[in-house]
């Protein structure tokens, strides 16, 4: 049976939209996903299933999450090769970059001119380089002060969520 990761959007990050790791595994498990397991408290499942359609996969487990927490979950699916490919495209992109790292994931593959204005909005300190559905964002030494960030990216290519590279990388060596 195929394994999967789910990136799930905006949870967590205030009081009325908490959804903690079992009750993310409960959801899944009830929408009739199996081996499913979560990665710290920001939004990550990996789980199987004999589902071949990733947006049939990811409509299932926005209407259980929806149906659990009564509000909506944007949620971001990839195969364990497409993660792995995200973690190997990070070295790529970075090639000696000192500053902050993040990935934002896509849930739907950008067109060319969409990828061109993102990068557009580069500048000498923050970086953009979109590889596939995810862009690594080059950033500088405080996230918190960066002018590129997920709002950016997400107003250029639509949803989104993000990740620093260190989560990118510990969920690829672990789930692929």
């Amino acid at each position: 049976m195929p394994t999967y990761v789910g990136f799930l959007r905006a949870i967590n990050l205030g009081a009325t939209r908490k959804f903690p790791k079992a009750a993310i595994t409960a959801a899944v498990e009830k929408a009739g996903f199996a081996e499913v397991e979560t990665y710290i408290n920001t939004g990550n499942v990996r789980f199987d299933t004999t589902m071949r359609s990733r947006a049939r996969i990811e409509d299932a487990l926005e209407e259980a999450f929806r149906a659990d927490r009564g509000f909506e979950v944007p949620t971001i699916v990839f195969t364990r090769e497409e993660l792995r490919e995200i973690a190997a495209d990070a070295e790529r992109f970075a090639d000696g970059h000192e500053g902050r790292h993040y990935v934002s994931l896509l849930k739907k593959a950008p067109t060319a001119a969409q990828v061109a204005a993102i990068e557009k909005a580069s500048s000498a300190e923050e970086v953009a380089r979109v590889g596939g559905r995810a862009v690594h964002l080059l950033l500088g030494p405080n996230y918190h002060e960066a002018r590129l960030t997920n709002a950016v990216v997400e107003k250029h290519l639509g949803v989104a969520t993000n990740r620093n590279l260190t989560v990118i990388r510990a969920l690829a060596g672990k789930w692929c």
